[in-house]
């Protein structure tokens, strides 16, 4: 027997500035009985990402926008509730692209079963997720990092920064996070061993930099835009990596935002600016999940995840993201483990 009622978020109409419930319609729909080749999933945990602001504006991106009256894109953990499907079982852990949404019906395509792991299941958003990958590849490939040289990640005490500070740790480097209060900072050094911290709203914002920055920036992970990249390029050195992953502070702005005003060191400095996206290492993830395995095991990485209850608050509870109040990864659990 399948669910009766399978409850989903679908888009309204498209956001301006922060994102309202009203941009969303919540919808009960029934779920259909199974058909040979398909599975039906019960999503646990849905995560929420800053990617998906982008996701909801009518423009060409990387992927398509989420079209009116379509189920809002997400990526998700589930459980396999029942099975017509060759390759999945009741009780398979599985992930993938499943919507912000109760259940979905799935012929297979896009979903990826999970192994056995002694980690909580949350750990495959928090750890293993996008976010794992974006900081493993986003720091590893796109950033080169080099023993001895300083990184700066904007953005540190988010999912994505907090991983990428402690990798550069492991790599060698003396990593400074930048946040937005005095305890994001201070879980950075005492809680992941960053060796500096940096609250940007304290001010002097360059003068800090320079304090925690003695021999200048080599790398610096860009997650936030805006006035704080204009700063971090002030303090540059020469041949540095700016490895642009995002641009938070721009996702809900109304009116056009100015570029860099220091973009003129890119020259004089001679600076490399590289964006680029997660899912083009998707090939590679047995890489990140081995290493991430293993530097978790000895250590040396560790991570959090905020968790908000109910599928009914993720049209809310995204916004934590863009007002700085989330506290780690942030993850809706939709269902019990």
């Amino acid at each position: 027997m399948t669910a009766a009622t399978n409850h989903q978020w679908r888009l309204a109409h498209r956001p301006e500035g922060m994102i309202k419930t009203s941009d969303f319609n919540l919808v009960a729909e029934p779920v259909p009985e199974l058909a040979d080749g398909q599975v039906l999933i019960r999503n646990i945990y849905l995560s929420l990402d800053p990617a998906m602001r982008g996701w909801l504006i009518d423009r060409p991106s990387y992927v398509p926008p989420v079209q009116i009256g379509e189920i809002m894109r997400g990526l998700a953990v589930g459980m396999v509730e029942s099975s017509r499907h060759p390759k999945f079982e009741k009780g398979d852990t599985v992930q993938g692209l499943f919507g912000w949404q109760e259940y979905l019906v799935s012929n297979g395509e896009g979903v990826t079963k999970l192994p056995s792991s002694p980690l909580p299941l949350s750990a495959n958003l928090g750890l293993f997720g996008l976010a794992g990958m974006t900081s493993y590849f986003g720091l590893l490939d796109v950033g080169q990092p080099k023993e001895g040289e300083t990184l700066v990640v904007s953005g540190a005490a988010g999912s994505v920064g907090s991983l990428v500070g402690q990798i550069g740790k492991i790599k060698g480097m003396r990593a400074v996070g930048i946040a937005g209060t005095d305890e994001k900072c201070d879980w950075l050094v005492d809680g992941l061993g960053f060796d500096a911290a940096i609250n940007y709203k304290n001010g002097d914002l360059r003068g800090q930099l320079k304090a925690a920055c003695p021999n200048g920036v080599d790398v610096y992970f860009e997650n936030v835009g805006g006035e704080i990249l204009d700063v971090v390029l002030s303090v540059m050195n020469s041949f540095g990596r700016v490895v642009v992953c995002g641009l938070i502070s721009q996702y809900n702005a109304t009116d056009k935002v100015p570029g860099p005003y220091n973009f003129a060191m890119v020259i004089s400095k001679r600076l490399r600016i590289q964006g680029f996206i997660a899912p083009d290492y998707g090939p590679r993830v047995k890489e990140m999940i081995t290493d991430f395995s293993t530097w978790y095991m000895d250590g040396k990485l560790k991570y959090r995840v905020d968790v908000v209850h109910g599928l009914d608050a993720a049209p809310t509870a995204i916004n934590k993201l863009f007002d700085g109040s989330n506290q780690g990864k942030l993850i809706v659990q939709v269902s019990e483990v």
